[in-house]
């Protein structure tokens, strides 16, 4: 089995699982869209200054990986994360929820200290 985490500047390291996740279940919604869209599956989760609670994730479909970026793989679909959004995500899981309220991509960031209510910006 090959790393499961890489950060792609100056050549493949390995991280521990520790540093970023993509549940199953996110993987499969991603793997679905990319379907859709013909696009390669990779999610980028970025992280932006504002929202309600001064930061706010940022999720899209991307066409590579770009030098720099940490990236983790689960069933085939692969997360990459920024160096500097890295800082404020480590440790987190990233989940795709179906709630009554609906479906959206979760993430569970063990940094955050506070959030707003729809779950998309956090404060450090």
């Amino acid at each position: 089995m090959g790393c499961p985490l890489r950060h792609r500047m100056g050549g493949p390291i390995c991280y521990s699982m520790d540093d970023i996740s993509l549940t199953p279940s996110a993987a499969a919604r991603v793997a679905w869209i990319a379907q859709k869209q013909a696009k390669p599956a990779i999610l980028r989760l970025a992280v932006e200054g504002g929202g309600c609670s001064g930061f706010q994730y940022r999720f899209g479909l991307a066409d590579d990986v770009e030098e720099g970026d940490t990236e983790v793989e689960t069933d085939g679909v692969k997360l990459v994360v920024d160096e500097m959004s890295l800082d404020l995500v480590r440790g987190a899981s990233v989940d795709y929820v179906e709630e009554l309220g609906g479906a959206a991509f979760k993430v569970t960031n063990p940094n955050a200290t506070a959030g707003c209510g729809c779950g998309s910006s956090f404060s450090i």
